[in-house]
């Protein structure tokens, strides 16, 4: 079996570059791959899905074609896009996963996450996840006119980069504590997130035995995939231009 990781594409139509990349590796690379994960931010805003216009169009005839060739595909929300839904799912062909979702992998149990709820020093933007995520507000959200949701993504997105620009750089990052924790809860020795941007495979020992924390890469400058087989792990980058 082979499968294929991505996350953190944040497609967005001022990003024509990341698109024509993703639909490159939907045709190519995907195509061989059993199985496709993709682990949040897929879109750099997703407003619900009845807010229709080319590039989501694009990406979910893209996903529908990767799907009937025979690849199953799996999509877990990110800090972006967390409003994607059952009609976006059935359009392409995809199947939502929880987050955090553990799979097996070659014989291996191997936990699955986005990775924000792993950022636990940040207690401003878990405050607000919290928020967010309350079954209440996605009620509310989800009942919104498409304007008002609208209105909203740009004040949070808004809010969010000034934020950031203003936090340092470990709290942004996973609290180390809780990401032995969890992998404890879930009994694995490897976990898969992005979220952070900051690709790299983590060796760790965890109660005396080796486990490995990878994080896969945004797209931006590059693509980053990371790739599974019965040869092992191995995370990946390209140029997008």
């Amino acid at each position: 079996m082979r499968y294929l990781f991505i996350s953190d594409l944040h497609l967005q139509p001022e990003r024509s570059d990341i698109t024509r990349a993703f639909l490159h590796c939907m045709d190519t690379r995907a195509r061989l791959a059993d199985e496709l994960y993709i682990l949040g931010d897929f879109f750099e805003v997703w407003l619900g899905d009845d807010e229709q216009n080319s590039l989501a169009t694009e990406v979910i005839n893209a996903l529908a074609r990767l799907s009937a060739a025979g690849t199953r595909i799996y999509v877990m929300h990110g800090n972006r896009d967390f409003l994607l839904g059952k009609r976006f799912c059935r359009a392409a062909g995809c199947t939502l996963l929880p987050d955090p979702h553990v799979v097996q992998l070659n014989g291996e149990q191997v936990l699955l996450m986005h990775g924000d709820s792993l950022c636990t020093d940040d207690l401003a933007y878990m405050k607000m996840r919290r928020l967010l995520r309350n079954p209440l507000s996605l009620f509310i959200l989800n009942n919104l006119s498409l304007a008002q949701r609208r209105k909203i993504g740009r004040k949070l997105r808004n809010e969010s980069r000034e934020q950031t620009r203003q936090k340092p750089s470990d709290i942004t990052d996973v609290n180390l504590g809780q990401v032995a924790e969890t992998m404890r809860k879930h009994r694995v020795r490897t976990l898969i997130h992005g979220h952070t941007h900051r690709p790299v495979v983590h060796q760790m020992i965890m109660e005396g035995e080796p486990a490995q924390r990878i994080v896969l890469g945004d797209w931006d400058t590059s693509g980053w995939y990371l790739e599974v087989d019965e040869n092992g792990y191995r995370l990946e980058s390209f140029p997008l231009s």
